[in-house]
C-alpha cells in the first residue's frame, strides 16, 4: 500500500501570502517514495507526458490511482473550501528539464487547482536552489518570492489557480521529475488539454524513435 501523509496534509495551514497554497514535506513517506522512484520510467524528453501513454511498476500505478482518487479529492476540496464534485482531472509526468523550462508563469484558468508532487531526492543542485519552485508575487522578477519548494522526498504543493498565482524557477537542466494532477473546469477543456499533451508525448517518442 502506498503511505500517504493524510495527517500532515489536514494539518498543513492554509498560507495566503503570495496567494492561497499549501505545502506538506513528504507526503509520500520515504519507504513508498524509494518504491515508486525506482519504477518511473525513464524520460529524456522535455514536457509533459500524460500518465496513461507511459508504463509504470505496480507502487508508481498505484500512487497515481490515489492522486486520482476520492480520499486526496476529498481532501483538496476540504482544504481549500471548494466544491470539486465531478470536476475531471488531468494528470500527467515530467521527467527532464531543459533551459526553457521554468519560465515565470501562471497556469491556465480552465486548471481550477494545481497540484505538484516531486519525486526526486536531495542533491546538490537544489541546494544550490536550481530547479526550485518559487511562489512570486509578480511577473517580472523570479527572485521576488515568498516561497521557495525543493522538488524533493515526495514534497507536494497545492493551490488554488488565479491571474496572479506566479510560479517559476531558476534554471536546471537534469533529471526532475514532478507529477502534476489538475483538477479541471469542465470535460471539453480537460479532454482539449489532455489531447494536445497526448499529440505532444506522441511526437516527441517518434522523435526519440528516429534519432
Amino acid at each position: 500500500m502506498i503511505d500517504l501523509d493524510y495527517q500532515a496534509f489536514d494539518a498543513t495551514p492554509v498560507a495566503s501570502d503570495p496567494y492561497t497554497h499549501i505545502v506538506v514535506e513528504n507526503f509520500v513517506k520515504a519507504d513508498s517514495l524509494a518504491a515508486v522512484v525506482q519504477e518511473l520510467p525513464k524520460l529524456s524528453k522535455g514536457g509533459s507526458f500524460p500518465i496513461d501513454s507511459l508504463r509504470f511498476g505496480p507502487h508508481a500505478k498505484e500512487l497515481m490511482e490515489a492522486l486520482e482518487g476520492p480520499r486526496f479529492r476529498a481532501a483538496v476540496a476540504k482544504k481549500f473550501g471548494l466544491d470539486l464534485d465531478g470536476a475531471p482531472t488531468m494528470v500527467t509526468l515530467r521527467g527532464a528539464s531543459r533551459e526553457k523550462d521554468g519560465r515565470i508563469h501562471c497556469d491556465s484558468t480552465t486548471k481550477r487547482v494545481t497540484i505538484l508532487l516531486y519525486l526526486n531526492p536531495e542533491t546538490e543542485a537544489w541546494a544550490r536552489r536550481e530547479g526550485c519552485l518559487r511562489l512570486l508575487r509578480g511577473p517580472d522578477d523570479i527572485e521576488d518570492y515568498v516561497r521557495e519548494v525543493p522538488p524533493v522526498n515526495g514534497t507536494l504543493l497545492v493551490f488554488p489557480n488565479g491571474p496572479t498565482t506566479w510560479h517559476g524557477h531558476k534554471q536546471f537542466v537534469g533529471q526532475r521529475y514532478v507529477i502534476q494532477l489538475n483538477y479541471m473546469t469542465t470535460d471539453s477543456i480537460a479532454r482539449s488539454e489532455m489531447r494536445r499533451h497526448k499529440v505532444s508525448a506522441f511526437i516527441k517518442r517518434l522523435t526519440s524513435s528516429a534519432a
